[in-house]
């Protein structure tokens, strides 16, 4: 069976991280996964908005709804179950999952080191945990140029390359907020597979 998967993002990392965890969550599970993006620009407002809206149209419609929709946006300081609160629907009649990278996806691609050695010949540290604006965009930045590699779009153009080489467990044990959204998407894509 081949399921239907809306998903929003708050931007092009979004778009990159969690489209390959998504991807190879799926693969692991042996569920064959269409990714549709119905946002992945302009922020955490655009992507209450346009999650909004997608709801409201698709309950006006009657449907077609998709198998399952995914949310991701960063906690941004505000905290895990914050964000959580307030992208969570109860007005849809399909699972949604929500990725809420916290503070910031950036951080998702720091915590395996044997993952960015494979990637990138050098590993390094998981991050501690701290909300600073923009902190783990620069350290992966400076762990990439590190390893010799110039980056061009901050690093995330490696988004794919590293998940595939993560170990995912491992990194689930450094991080809640991965932690959470692996989890919920493996039980839904249990769901799938009976």
């Amino acid at each position: 069976m081949r399921i239907e998967i809306a998903l929003f993002g708050e931007d092009y990392a979004h778009r990159q991280v969690i489209g390959a965890l998504v991807h190879r969550l799926a693969r692991e599970t042996d569920v064959k996964a269409h990714l549709d993006w119905k946002s992945a620009v302009q922020g955490h407002g655009r992507v209450v908005q346009a999650l909004e809206d997608f709801i409201k149209d698709l309950n006006n419609q009657g449907g077609p709804y998709p198998h399952l929709v995914v949310v991701a946006t960063d906690a941004n300081c505000h905290g895990l179950n914050q964000r959580t609160r307030e992208i969570q629907r109860t007005d849809i009649p399909v699972p949604v999952i929500t990725a809420i990278p916290d503070p910031h996806i950036e951080r998702w691609l720091l915590l395996d080191g044997a993952a960015f050695r494979s990637v990138f010949g050098r590993g390094c540290n998981a991050p501690d945990l701290k909300c600073d604006r923009d902190r783990y965009k620069e350290l992966l930045i400076r762990e990439i140029l590190a390893a010799s590699v110039t980056p061009t779009l901050d690093g995330i153009e490696f988004a794919e390359d590293i998940v595939q080489a993560m170990d995912i467990d491992r990194a689930m044990q450094a991080d809640l907020s991965l932690n959470r959204f692996v989890s919920e998407l493996r039980n839904a894509f249990r769901q799938f597979q009976l």
